[in-house]
């Protein structure tokens, strides 16, 4: 089952604090990026 939108919107909020904090889609779901290493997915 895919991850919706809206729960990567509630993590990125969730995150907001930090700097850098980015997230590219794939296949489905979503990698969670910081300052440009991989911290997890969604």
């Amino acid at each position: 089952m895919a991850s919706s939108k809206d729960y990567l919107e509630f993590i990125l909020d969730q995150l907001s604090s930090l700097d850098e904090i980015s997230y590219k889609a794939m296949m489905g779901e979503y990698i969670i990026y910081y300052q440009g290493k991989i911290i997890g997915g969604i």
